[in-house]
């Protein structure tokens, strides 16, 4: 066993605590069970998510026994927000095949074998049976209205768009997975972001009700970026998922590569599993060399190696490599080259003769202007395919293209762009 609160609070991974020093006083006595929940809203986990299933792996590295539990119930209603209006509901199908999607992405970082082998359940095994009559007194009865209506979700949502009893009893369904993993498997902890608070502690006190029994809850901070932007979204608002069919493995990858300065120490204690003083070392070296992005570097591939393998992160450090000049582009597959391209400036273009170089540069975006691509290639600093491009005439053939349908634009050392050659219905 080891001070796994220790670890957490070094890293700034704890925001919220029931009783710290009870909490450490039960981990240090042996191995506890302990559980966090991840709702199927959407057909992915994401970035925000990641925060909480590696919360759990560090537990059970420590020598703890943790159960992911999937919201099939709780999905089919969703969280309240405090700043949004009702969720759209989903249909039971719908919902179902997402539970299958996440139940697989928060397993794969878990160890289902040994003395502290993970469990994966869904809520809906036990909320499924229910009768409503069956809620409402075995439940509902323990949960004063006047607590519920000063919870500050619902105080907001009041004030503003309104609550449906459908969310209001949201609460309700989430404190009931707590005493039913209680009752079950004993699990005496629930872990969770601080947004949900309210609903761990609500659990807490439900199994104090009902059982008579002692249970912690133990919250992350939600992280902030240093440039005031929404950690986990893209410049343009766009989620950064744990599905490679959501967010290619490429474009995770130059994620953490592009991180800020300012944040990697951040993100190295959260999302990483190296040991204190490699992580001290690493923002040392990165201080001293910032151009260098070694702290980053390393972040990026520790990362999208435990979400997506280590096939596909060498894959995606090949790609990121070529297309700055520095690896052969026509060893990368497909795939890999097509979500590298789409990351960066590109043009579509249709099938037939191809535009000459100085179209596409202006095309791509990567030079304002045909002039300037011109210029561009007169000072030796147009590249395509990775090969310096020294006629203002240049034309490029079927030949130049990659799998039969890109090409790969460099101005200078650090800017690249992409053509595809579509072919429209």
């Amino acid at each position: 066993m080891t001070d796994v609160l220790e670890d957490l609070a070094w890293r700034d991974l704890i925001a919220q605590s029931t009783d710290l020093d009870e909490l450490r006083a039960l981990l240090a006595a042996g191995p506890v069970t302990l559980y966090c929940g991840f709702d199927p809203t959407a057909p992915s986990l994401h970035l925000g998510n990641l925060i909480q299933i590696l919360t759990l792996r560090r537990f059970q590295l420590a020598g703890h026994r943790p159960i992911g539990l999937v919201g099939g119930a709780t999905g089919l209603i969703g969280d309240p927000s405090g700043k949004s209006a009702e969720r759209t509901l989903n249909s039971e199908e719908v919902v179902a095949a997402w539970v299958e999607r996440i139940r697989a992405q928060v397993a794969k970082f878990l160890d289902f074998e040994g003395p502290n082998a993970a469990l994966m359940v869904s809520n809906l095994e036990w909320t499924g049976p229910m009768t409503a009559i069956e809620f409402l007194r075995d439940i509902g009865k323990h949960f004063p209205v006047n607590r519920m209506l000063a919870r500050e979700t619902v105080k907001t949502r009041l004030e503003t768009t309104g609550m449906s009893y459908t969310e209001f009893s949201y609460v309700l369904l989430q404190a009931m997975d707590f005493l039913e993993l209680y009752r079950r498997y004993g699990c005496r902890l629930q872990t969770g972001g601080s947004d949900q608070w309210g609903n761990l502690t609500a659990g807490v006190d439900l199994i104090r009700r009902v059982e008579g029994g002692t249970a912690h809850a133990l919250t992350t901070p939600l992280l902030t970026k240093a440039d005031g932007t929404k950690f986990g979204k893209t410049a343009g608002g766009e989620t950064y998922w744990l599905d490679p069919e959501l967010t290619s493995p490429y474009a995770f990858y130059q994620f953490w590569i592009n991180a800020d300065d300012r944040d990697v120490e951040k993100y190295l204690k959260v999302f990483s599993f190296r040991p204190r003083e490699e992580i001290q070392q690493l923002v040392k070296e990165s201080a001293e060399r910032p151009a260098a992005r070694i702290a980053q570097r390393a972040l990026a591939e520790e990362v999208t190696t435990l979400v997506h393998g280590a096939d596909e992160c060498a894959k995606v450090v090949a790609a990121s490599r070529a297309l700055f000049g520095q690896g052969a582009l026509e060893e990368l597959d497909e795939r890999t080259l097509g979500a590298a391209l789409a990351e960066v400036p590109r043009m579509e273009i249709p099938p037939g003769d191809l535009p000459p170089v100085v179209d596409l540069l202006a095309g791509s975006g990567l030079c304002k202007s045909k002039s300037e691509a011109r210029r561009t290639i007169a000072q030796g600093g147009a590249y395509l395919n990775n090969t310096k491009v020294t006629s203002e005439e240049a034309v490029p053939t079927t030949e130049d293209l990659l799998h039969g349908r890109f090409l790969v634009l460099r101005r200078g050392k650090r800017n690249v762009g992409g053509v595809e050659v579509v072919r429209r219905a």
